[in-house]
């Protein structure tokens, strides 16, 4: 990347994602850039751009905000010209982002060393850097520019007055823009002692340390920086240590290991040492708990600063976060459609609304259970948490009740997960705004007669239910075809971006599900609420700390690493492209490409085998030429970014892993003028990709079907006791059978 003057095109991939990440939302985000930047003409994005723009949520990847930055590209904006849009905004965390990828391209890879010399030689000081072109260099005694040094190499005299034992630092420069080196001490041993006399003798001098380590206290998602200086000639080297042993890649003067975990705690050390002379700093002890806050932060629940002539404070979220529940393929109940559309549009919706989400389908009980204690991990005061649950339930006694893929057929409380348990949960988080949105059923399980013993809920005036239907009422889907959406998703995702407090919010979606024909008096939306406060899901965030230092990020970052794509040379020449794409948090597809084949080779392919068994894949969704031969109708969304000419896999239940990923890539050929294929494999890992990392799956259980098209017809109107012919309300269904209980 080169300096302010150089074109936007030429940010790196890690600052476009951060800045994707800032910008990605519905207030100070993307299209408010594509207004200020608008002001000058050359940069103004046509409406049909902007619409290109914002589609780009429907890819699994896809960044409304770095397709704006691209057509701010083609349009020779530069940083500087960014950098302008961005403060007129007046979004300081993007114009930070923006002035340190300036800075951070100047990337130090030479360092001045401290060293140890004879009194009346010279010794030679080296500072090197790599950057854009025209980097300029100037060095430093202490506070005080050294006259001339402007070259990479600086020739201390020690007669000089300022070269007696002094401190030397450089500065690299790029226009405006600057980094130092690390200092470098020069001793200087008088004449009167030995090494003036009988030479240099670096046994007899050693080595000193100027710096040891200090113990700390961190919190988890903190970067660790411990520190030990030492002086000597040679140079000394240097090699952390904890718990006695050595850190792997830990060779330097300064130890940093960013978004620490527990695993980091420790006793550490550093061995300084060089040709001659070994020492060790001291033992320091570095502590690493959970995060706790204090109610004295200026990011405390509530505080938004006084209102000003009567506007109403700001409120605001320390973090947001989302876990969404689609239960479609049941084993001993009747089939959904729904919740696989339904969940999979509100997480594009509540990631613009920079919620962290973690989507996933058809879980059984305990994997239900870890999921959602996974989702508790994430929550810490100030949190906005959301929970959406789609798929079977009931309610009994003022308990609602989410109903897992593997619940028998005659369910009790014992087989299900109860919502106001997992409302506790979340309030001894203290989060800020607790919103449930349950799009079931609500019958009556007579098969239950048990009342749980949930114990009172705190009062805490957080709390939103958002219930898709009344108590005692059945929710519906419409069928689209192969699609199918739920009544109240239908609704929801017209209203879900607009900034207004949450309760208002959901009444409009009550008011447009009231004019709906076909449901009018079978099913509307019932809201209950104890917000005091005016929460809106567009609250801005403001986190405690640096946002990538949230152990928050941490626990929700392992939910979404998908394998790297890879490249597979085989014995005869080809080469295989093998890439990854995630549909939900626990579905990700798998796809290979001939990317090169020898003249003599006349036709290959490369399919997936020995995928492993408790994943229960099904084969008629494996090595498939077009992405929606898979079964999945959501394949056009995030096809898009994947090449042409593959074969696609689709894995379905990752949560179910108890190993990494590992499976076969079968290569089959044929050569020119022969007939028969030839056959080759490749054994590939990939760890543990998306979900899978947090081990939601305990233990190995069998695997429910997972085709769709293994799902029952839906019930048609006539089940509930109507007929409606041939009319077009025939397309809608219930969740389940009326015969069935909830």
């Amino acid at each position: 990347m080169g300096d302010w003057s150089s074109p936007v095109s030429s940010l790196g991939e890690d600052v476009v994602a951060r800045l994707c990440q800032l910008l990605d939302n519905t207030g100070r985000g993307w299209r408010r850039l594509a207004e200020v930047a608008a002001v000058e003409k050359r940069f103004k994005c046509s409406e049909e751009e902007l619409e290109m723009c914002s589609l780009k949520v429907l890819e699994p990847h896809g960044s409304p905000t770095q397709s704006l930055l691209q057509l701010l590209a083609e349009r020779d904006c530069t940083l500087q010209d960014l950098l302008g849009c961005l403060e007129r905004m007046g979004h300081t965390q993007a114009c930070h982002v923006l002035s340190s990828a300036v800075q951070d391209m100047i990337r130090i890879v030479v360092q001045p060393e401290s060293q140890v010399v004879a009194e009346g030689t010279r010794v030679s000081l080296s500072c090197r850097a790599t950057g854009p072109p025209g980097l300029t260099y100037q060095w430093f005694c202490g506070r005080q520019e050294v006259p001339g040094a402007t070259a990479p190499e600086l020739v201390v005299d020690t007669a000089a007055p300022w070269g007696r034992s002094e401190w030397f630092i450089c500065r690299v420069n790029c226009g405006a823009t600057f980094t130092f080196s690390q200092w470098a001490h020069v001793r200087v041993e008088r004449s009167s002692s030995p090494s003036a006399t009988d030479g240099y003798c670096p046994t007899m001098s050693g080595l000193q340390i100027l710096q040891h380590p200090q113990p700390c206290r961190l919190a988890e998602g903190d970067t660790l920086v411990l520190e030990c200086r030492a002086i000597g000639s040679p140079p000394p080297q240097y090699q952390w240590f904890r718990n006695q042993c050595p850190v792997e890649g830990a060779q330097a003067p300064q130890l940093q290991v960013k978004l620490v975990t527990t695993a980091e705690r420790g006793c550490y050390s550093c061995r300084v040492f060089n040709l001659f002379h070994e020492l060790w700093s001291r033992e320091v002890d570095v502590e690493i708990g959970p995060r706790l806050f204090t109610s004295g932060c200026s990011w405390q629940e509530g505080d938004g600063g006084s209102p000003e002539h009567g506007s109403p404070r700001q409120l605001y979220a320390t973090d947001k976060v989302a876990l969404l529940i689609g239960n479609m393929h049941y084993l001993h109940h009747k089939q959904l459609k729904a919740p696989m559309v339904d969940v999979h549009a509100l997480s594009t919706l509540l990631r613009q609304l920079d919620f962290k989400v973690v989507s996933l389908l058809d879980l059984r009980k305990a994997e239900m259970q870890m999921a959602v204690n996974e989702f508790l991990l994430l929550l810490d005061k100030g949190v906005y948490g959301l929970l959406y649950y789609a798929g079977h339930g009931y309610e009994n006694f003022g308990n609602s009740f989410m109903v897992p893929i593997d619940a028998p057929s005659a369910y009790t409380s014992a087989h299900c997960l109860c919502v106001q348990r997992v409302l506790q949960g979340m309030q001894q988080r203290h989060t800020s705004l607790n919103v449930f949105l349950l799009d079931m059923c609500r019958k009556r399980n007579l098969n239950d007669d048990v009342i749980p013993n949930v114990g009172t809920l705190q009062v805490t005036a957080n709390i939103v239910f958002g219930y898709a239907t009344c108590a005692d009422a059945e929710a519906y889907e419409l069928s689209q075809g192969e699609l199918s959406n739920g009544i109240f998703v239908t609704f929801l995702k017209r209203w879900l971006l607009e900034d207004e407090k949450i309760t208002v919010l959901l009444d409009k979606v009550a008011e447009d599900m009231g004019t709906l024909e076909i449901t009018r008096g079978r099913q509307a939306l019932e809201l209950r609420s104890n917000l005091s406060e005016r929460r809106a899901l567009t609250d801005p965030i403001h986190a405690p700390a640096r946002d990538e230092s949230s152990a928050r990020n941490l626990q929700w970052s392992k939910a979404h690493v998908l394998p790297e794509s890879r490249a597979l040379s085989f014995d005869c020449g080809v080469t295989i492209q093998l890439g990854f794409a995630a549909e939900f948090s626990n579905i990700m597809i798998i796809y290979t490409r001939v990317v090169a084949t020898p003249e003599d080779i006349a036709t290959c392919e490369a399919k997936l085998t020995d995928i492993p068994e408790e994943l229960g894949v099904d084969l008629k969704c494996t090595n498939k030429g077009n992405p929606e031969d898979m079964g999945s109708p959501l394949a056009s969304t995030w096809s898009l970014n994947c090449p042409s000419c593959c074969l696609y896999s689709r894995l379905c239940g990752l949560q179910k892993l108890q190993r990494e990923l590992v499976f076969t890539v079968c290569l089959q050929y044929r050569y020119r003028g022969m007939e028969d294929f030839v056959e080759e494999k490749q054994r590939v890992s990939v760890g543990k990709p998306l979900i899978a990392k947090l081990n939601l799956c305990p233990a190995a259980s069998p695997v429910p079907p997972s085709s769709p098209g293994s799902a029952s017809p839906p019930v048609s109107w006539g089940a509930l006791g109507g007929s409606w012919g041939n009319s077009p309300e025939e397309n809608l269904s219930p969740e389940v059978p009326s015969s069935q209980p909830l």
